[in-house]
């Protein structure tokens, strides 16, 4: 049997098993997996001695080529896709923003066009959800239909995004009527509004206001809120990055009650917190995202939460704004900064880091993390989110014990600063491929933009 490619000697890691073995290739899917693959059946042989043979990540929360307050994200989805690659992620689901008085279908399509002849892995969407009448309700049915098998409401940003328990309420009963699934951002957008004005109102402009403005409380009680009217709709809810530990033990009841509750978080909820925001002048804008950083405490509460499968999703909210002229729009009043932070770049090698190499957990709960939930709470598992015969060749040989510290310097994403400047990591993303093509090879980019494909996902199953 020919394969386009063999790999060789490596160590296939997926949610639920580690061993040895070769692995062929041909047309862009897995054709083999068994030791002996001989070297010259294959069109090329890519060597993985001392490394991991893992599943290409799967980012399931990201925000390109996406206008918000005045500006764009800094990312389109050729620079982002890219970056993606070089740190292992190979799916990314993106949100198609349905603006109000336009039709569900017109969003999607307008986010199609922003990927098309750009990405360079494969992309699919959520549709958020921002004005919702009779006729979007059905058009949720036929979107699911057509592989568009998710929606993000907001509770948060009134007179934007934020809508009503009732309309909430509709289109979670839609949506699992369906096969949909209802992603949430769960904070009291009305309870913060108040704050806000009376922090403005005090003087109180500089960055870390927008933290100290968002309590924690906001998060628990909204993200309370959603999984009661999810209860009541009878459909499914997954609250996404989740990033205190009052909201984490919301989720944690509804899970041990045994309702279909789902949650992330993401890197900076893992490794920031409120202390970031203690730098000089202006520069705390640059973790100006939301959910806000919390206190340190928080932090050891996420990766519990992780490990003990509360939280079943790490993606980043990766939303770029660069420093200077997007992040600046803000400089006298926080509630004018972007809010945003890069991220889409470094997601693997930090969980592996804390997670893995911390001692929280196994390399194969990493895997379950990063790729193998995502692709099934999504809808794209088993074609991506695991190694397996039939399975797109979306791979990443990954070196565990390489180190890198990561920096604005040495990233690949079109913004000019990092959050995560100076943190060393340990577990590096060596070789990835896309169906079986390789996109990132020694440090370099090798693909090709506008490669990536549009994925029609399934209906929610669960995980």
């Amino acid at each position: 049997m020919r394969f386009d490619t063999v790999i060789k000697n490596g160590t296939i890691v997926t949610a639920t098993d580690t061993y040895a073995s070769d692995l062929g290739i041909t047309d862009g899917k897995v054709a083999a997996i068994m030791q002996g693959l001989p070297a010259e059946s294959a069109g090329q042989v890519i060597e993985a001695a001392g490394r991991l043979v893992l599943p290409g990540g799967i980012d399931v929360h990201t925000h390109l080529d996406m206008p918000f307050g005045g500006t764009t994200s800094a990312d389109d989805f050729e620079t982002g896709t890219i970056a993606a690659a070089f740190g292992g992620t190979t799916t990314l689901i993106d949100f198609a923003i349905q603006y109000k008085g336009q039709s569900l279908r017109q969003a999607f399509e307008a986010w199609r066009k922003k990927a098309e002849g750009k990405a360079a892995t494969d992309y699919a969407f959520h549709c958020i959800i921002t004005d919702l009448g009779a006729a979007q309700l059905e058009e949720m049915g036929q979107l699911v239909r057509e592989g568009v098998s998710s929606f993000k409401l907001f509770m948060a940003y009134p007179g934007v995004f934020m809508l009503d328990d009732a309309t909430i309420f509709r289109a979670m009963s839609q949506a699992a009527q369906h096969g949909g699934l209802i992603c949430m951002h769960a904070e009291n957008g009305g309870a913060i509004d108040v704050i806000v004005q009376r922090a403005l109102a005090e003087g109180k402009r500089a960055p870390k206001y927008h933290a100290l403005t968002r309590p924690t409380t906001a998060e628990a009680e909204a993200t309370a809120r959603a999984i009661a009217l999810a209860e009541m709709a009878g459909a499914p809810v997954y609250i996404v990055h989740l990033s205190c530990n009052e909201a984490l033990e919301k989720v944690r009841e509804a899970r041990d009650r045994g309702l279909p509750v789902y949650a992330e978080t993401c890197p900076q909820y893992l490794f920031l917190s409120l202390e970031n925001f203690d730098v000089p002048g202006f520069e705390g804008a640059k973790y100006v995202f939301t959910p806000p950083l919390r206190e340190k405490w928080h932090q050891e509460k996420l990766w519990q939460g992780l490990v003990k499968d509360t939280l079943q999703v790490v993606s980043t909210d990766h939303c770029p704004f660069c420093y200077k002229e997007q992040k600046e729009l803000g400089k006298d009043d926080f509630t004018k900064i972007p809010n945003g932070g890069p991220g889409i770049e470094h997601r693997l090698s930090l969980i592996y880091t804390g997670g893995v190499h911390g001692k929280r957990f196994s390399a194969n709960r990493f895997v379950q993390l990063v790729s193998t939930a995502p692709a099934k709470l999504f809808g794209l598992y088993p074609r991506k989110g695991t190694i397996a015969v039939g399975s797109d060749a979306d791979l990443v040989i990954f070196d565990p014990n390489e180190e890198q510290v990561i920096s604005a310097k040495t990233h690949h994403m079109r913004v000019d600063y990092s959050m995560f400047e100076g943190i060393r990591v340990k577990g590096v993303p060596k070789t990835v491929l896309s169906r079986g093509r390789v996109v990132i090879e020694g440090g370099r980019f090798v693909g090709r933009p506008g490669a990536g494909q549009f994925v029609r996902r399934q209906t929610f199953a669960g995980v």
